[in-house]
């Protein structure tokens, strides 16, 4: 799909006209509330008449309104900014290696690597079993005793029947135990980064087999 972009002129004109119809309507606002002041201070009661802290305290109003709306301005221009540097910051990433939450795995040449974990406490005993596009299990690997914090592992492209298996797309899962008791973590695995997708909750880096994480989500690079 061919992408739209708009050109600068075009996107300052809008801009542009957005911005004086928003000055327009203020400045309505507060002519409007100017007239409606004036004229009642006009049709006071002579015998009781507006107290000077009644005219402060409305002028007030409207300057903390005025204040108010130009501060929303600042933050959605601030909001603005953030949008196109991390934008520009995850197009960076393209042809970069980037290590996220995931159990994907691929085989090329014979050499699978990237996929880890991160244990939440040292644990004694840890295994990988790694399972084809098929659903089917190719091999199973014993990685013992492993430290709390980030692990990665290896695999020679080697089956448990001792054959080598075929390039592609594979995927595994951690069993993590210490003194026969399960230790928690959240697998990891290192891929390439596409592509950027850009929607409305920000910039989502695409990575192989059509997967897609958020920028934020990226524990590390390479």
């Amino acid at each position: 799909m061919a992408a739209v972009t708009l050109s600068d002129q075009t996107l300052a004109s809008i801009n542009g006209g957005a911005k004086a119809t928003k000055t327009a309507n203020e400045a309505g606002s507060t002519d409007r509330f100017l007239k409606l002041l004036v004229a009642q201070m006009q049709n006071q009661d002579p015998l009781n008449p507006m107290d000077n802290a009644q005219v402060t305290t409305q002028l007030a109003q409207i300057s903390t309104v005025s204040g108010i709306n130009q501060l929303n301005d600042s933050v959605a221009a601030l909001g603005a900014s953030m949008a196109v540097t991390q934008a520009l910051q995850a197009a960076s990433l393209v042809g970069h290696d980037v290590v996220v939450g995931g159990n994907d795995l691929t085989l090329v040449d014979g050499t699978a690597s990237g996929g880890g974990m991160e244990l939440s406490g040292d644990a004694d005993q840890v295994s990988v079993t790694i399972t084809n596009a098929a659903g089917n299990v190719v091999r199973t690997i014993d990685l013992g005793p492993q430290k709390s914090g980030t692990q990665f592992f290896t695999w020679d492209g080697r089956t448990d029947g001792g054959t080598t298996a075929p390039d592609g797309h594979y995927t595994f899962s951690i069993t993590a135990t210490a003194a026969g008791k399960a230790v928690t973590f959240d697998t990891l695995m290192s891929a390439r980064v596409q592509g950027v997708v850009q929607t409305s909750t920000g910039p989502m880096l695409q990575l192989p087999y059509g997967s897609q994480i958020a920028f934020a989500q990226v524990k590390q690079i390479h």
